[in-house]
Parts: C-alpha cells; structure tokens; sequence
C-alpha cells in the first residue's frame, strides 16, 4: 500500500497544502494555544519558543513503539524539540521543555527531508513524527522536498492528542498513522499537570475524532505491521488522575469500540513530579488491575497492554497473537 501524501505530491495539493500552513506561521495558531506571534522571526516567542525551522533532537531506528509500529525493522523515529504542553512528569522533558538548549538543534526542511530518507533507507517501516504539533508545517515542506528523492513510507503522527483541528484537516490524506494521547478526562487535572489552558480534555477528543474520521481502523500488511489507521495511547497515572475509566468509556461510546488502544503503565516520577504528591510513587498492582477491569467494561476490542515492570516493551501485536489484546503479564 503506498502512502497517501503521494496522489496529494502529483496533483500538486502536497505544496498548496505547505504553502497555506507556512503562511499560518506569520500568526501562528499552528497549535490550540494559537498564540499568533510572528514565528517568521528569529526569535519568535510564543509559548513553544520554536521559529521558522524545525527543531530535531535525534533521529533512530527505534524499536521500542508497539510491535505494529516497530516491526523487524525499526519505526523512523523523528524527535522533535519543544512541546506545547509542560507535563510535569515528562520523561522526555530535556528534549521537550529546555527550549534554549535546543535551539542548537534547528535545522532546515532539507535537512529534515534527508532524515526521512536516511530513515528509509536503513529499512524501517515507517517515518515516525514524535511530537510534532507545533511543526506540522515544517514537515510538510519537508514532504515536498523528499516524496521527488523517493520517499515512500507511510508517516505516523505520534502527538500529546493536544492538536489543532484546522491543522489536523491540513493533514487529511498526508499522515497514515495517528498515534494521540488522551492523556486526561478532567480539564482541572490537565491544567494543574501539563499547563494546558484548561481545553486538554475537549480538544484531545475532538482531535481524535478527527483522526478516526481520517484513518479508522488499524490496518496491518502481511507481516502485521501497521500502514493506516488510529493508535490511541493512554497512560495510567497513579491515584487515577488520568481518568481511565472515563477516557476509555469515551473513546468506546464517542469514537469506536475498534479503536485500537495501547494502554501504558510505564509510568514512574520523574521531571518535576514530585511537587505533587499523588505523582511520587509508581503504579500499584490494584491500579493497573482497575485499568484493566475498565479496559474489558468499556469493550474496547483491539491493542496492547503494558504490564507493571515492562517500561517500554510491548508485547507481539494482537493480529499475531490470535485474540484482542495482547498482554504483558
């Protein structure tokens, strides 16, 4: 199955499409936050601190995404510096939170381009775009500058679910593979630890909406590696501040019980999550067996489960395995 964003490159919609994102730059509501300062500037401000250029912390074959996304292979993973949240327990925080230390790291969209291909040429699945918000125009530009070398992998779209839906429509027919959190179904908690303006909640739904109406259901080639569809993530959080329950009620009822789930318990204090108290321990055994008995009553079908302990390994995928979940036990 060829990716979709290349029928958008032949007809010429690909470069409409960077033309009218880069043009949003000048005001910038890229992001929800819709901070509309001049990010054409060198230094633009705005609460993502990230200009005109797109910022990439590291670039590797990874292989510690679910086994859909990871393969044999390798998923093409992009990190991108900044975020347009400040989660206090970010376990990637240096790379998303210290924006002057990265702004050494900026580079050009031709740069970012010949990642993309370095990534495809080291055989792996898929170019994995890990929170790439805040610089959606940046990668479309890139895209127009790498589908005429050859670039042929399907492009998944790894977000905090923290996403714009004017942008996300720009994306219809570019990304392959959404990959949101819903990290939250309270907005008070979301404000509180990620600094989120009070719209996490609702603006994560509608965003995976979207998604859902763009991508649907997962689907798998032969070798049980995904080439379309939506992966929601969830990450249990101690005391329940994530809200599983309820988040996961939604996404059965609001969007489909075949929405493949990835459910994540690799969650440990780490950043500045110790200045909550509910966030300084790791989850216990009745924690993560509530998730589960919530996971089974709202009826979602289709994914993976991380068991206490499995901090970034997955289990085979679902497909393989001949039943719904997979589970690390």
């Amino acid at each position: 199955m060829n990716p979709s964003y290349l029928s958008l490159h032949y007809s010429g919609e690909l470069e409409r499409r960077a033309q009218r994102l880069e043009e949003r730059l000048a005001a910038c509501d890229i992001c929800p936050r819709a901070c509309g300062v001049n990010r054409l500037e060198d230094q633009p401000g705005g609460f993502c601190h990230s200009g005109k250029l797109p910022i990439v912390a590291s670039f590797c074959d990874h292989y510690g995404e679910e086994l859909a996304l990871s393969g044999r292979h390798g998923s093409g993973t992009i990190f991108f510096g900044n975020c347009n949240l400040r989660c206090l327990f970010c376990q990637n925080h240096q790379i998303s939170q210290d924006w002057r230390h990265q702004k050494q790291n900026q580079l050009s969209c031709r740069q970012l381009a010949e990642y993309m291909l370095s990534l495809q040429e080291m055989g792996c699945h898929n170019i994995n775009l890990v929170s790439p918000s805040h610089f959606v125009p940046q990668v479309v530009r890139a895209l127009t500058l790498a589908v005429p070398l050859g670039l042929r992998l399907p492009l998944v779209y790894n977000s905090n679910g923290y996403d714009s839906l004017e942008t996300l429509r720009e994306l219809y027919g570019i990304v392959d593979i959404y990959l949101p959190d819903l990290k939250y179904a309270d907005e008070k908690t979301a404000r509180r630890l990620s600094q989120s303006k009070g719209d996490y909640v609702a603006t994560a739904r509608s965003a995976i909406k979207e998604m859902w109406r763009q991508a649907g259901k997962l689907v798998l080639d032969e070798e049980s590696v995904a080439v379309k569809g939506l992966i929601v993530r969830h990450l249990i959080l101690p005391h329940n501040l994530a809200g599983t329950g309820e988040s996961l009620i939604w996404l059965a009822e609001k969007v489909s019980k075949d929405v493949t789930l990835s459910l994540m318990s690799q969650y440990h204090p780490c950043h500045r999550a110790l200045e909550v108290p509910q966030l300084s321990r790791k989850l216990t055994r009745e924690e993560h067996a509530a998730a589960l008995k919530a996971m089974r009553e709202a009826g979602l079908k289709e994914g993976w489960v991380q068991g206490l302990g499995a901090a970034e390994q997955y289990l085979p995928d679902f497909a393989r395995q001949g039943h719904p979940f997979a589970v690390n036990s």
